[in-house]
């Protein structure tokens, strides 16, 4: 079994069960996939329904080391995208 989902995946699912065109399903996929990524860019936080909560922390820079070499470095500060799930999801893995 596969583990990637892939647009292609998305496409050919939403077309044999709804029955419109691939283009139009597309489309729809472009507009879901901006409007996510835009309102977690604009608010920091995205929460979808019955499925969980994506969150923007920021990160600090600080120092880190390589197990391997031992050889410290400093981590950049960033942000970093962070997933909760909802109760709906989790109850749904567990079952």
């Amino acid at each position: 079994m596969r583990i990637n989902l892939t647009k292609k995946d998305i496409i050919n699912a939403a077309y044999l069960r709804l029955g419109f065109s691939k283009k139009i399903i597309d489309l729809l996929y472009e507009d879901l996939i901006s409007l996510l990524t835009t309102n977690i860019k604009k608010e920091n936080k995205l929460k979808i329904s019955k499925f969980g909560t994506f969150s923007i922390r920021f990160k600090k820079k600080r120092f880190g080391r390589n197990p391997k070499t031992k050889e410290e470095k400093i981590i950049s500060e960033r942000k970093v995208l962070l997933f909760k799930p909802s109760n709906e999801l989790k109850e749904f893995i567990n079952n």
